[in-house]
């Protein structure tokens, strides 16, 4: 499976080249001009792989939650090469490919919010259940910190506690995950599209790899 995926919803400007197991990638941060950056590193992962856009199998792109501009950018500029090498795409949550991040990272941990920073004081967060795959435990939501909800037990019942994470915004993004054991546990930056971008509808566009 050949998977192209790109990704401009936050400051981080990323490109990924996924070969069964092998990825060749570029990532920036960058407050701004994203548009100028992102075909140049499509153009570098490409080369560097050296396969041309039209031997790929699928397009996919962060469809958000981020930045209005940014995930704009990042659906026009996957539909438009897209369109001109026949392929499919296919939007991935920014949220879900955390959580997905996170299973690969933490083997033992049965579930995972994922907190991204909105601006504003606000933030991004959503519940995920991590077995046999990642799937979300209920909907995105956007709020003050103040307003993230825990998810309660049992893993994936979609329930959330009534108890709050009264914290304030967090580096970009932050994954809080919970291991058996009941502990829980801070990561940082977040998984590459290219990988496991395929999946059902209440996956959220998210499975395991392939």
């Amino acid at each position: 499976m050949r998977i192209l995926a790109l990704d401009t919803a936050t400051e981080a400007c990323s490109v990924a080249l996924g070969i069964g197991d092998r990825t060749v990638e570029r990532y920036v941060e960058i407050e701004r001009g994203h548009a100028e950056h992102i075909l140049p590193m499509v153009e570098a992962v490409l080369a560097e792989a050296g396969l041309a856009l039209a031997q790929l199998d699928a397009l996919a792109f962060g469809r958000g939650p981020g930045g209005f501009t940014g995930v704009r950018l990042a659906a026009s500029v996957a539909q438009g090469l897209a369109f001109g090498a026949g392929l499919g795409v296919v939007p991935v949550s920014d949220l879900a490919a955390v959580a997905q991040r996170a299973a690969q990272l933490h083997p033992a941990a049965r579930r995972v919010l994922v907190v991204n920073d909105a601006r504003m004081r606000e933030v991004y967060w959503a519940g995920y259940g991590l077995a046999p795959t990642p799937h979300p435990t209920g909907d995105e939501q956007v709020s003050a910190p103040a307003g993230v909800l825990i998810p309660d037990e049992p893993a994936g019942s979609g329930a959330m506690s009534r108890r709050r994470w009264n914290a304030p915004p967090l580096p970009n993004p932050i994954v809080r995950a919970r291991t058996g054991d009941g502990r829980g546990r801070r990561r940082g930056r977040a998984a590459r599209l290219s990988r496991g971008c395929f999946g059902s509808p209440a996956g959220g566009g998210l499975a395991g790899p392939r």
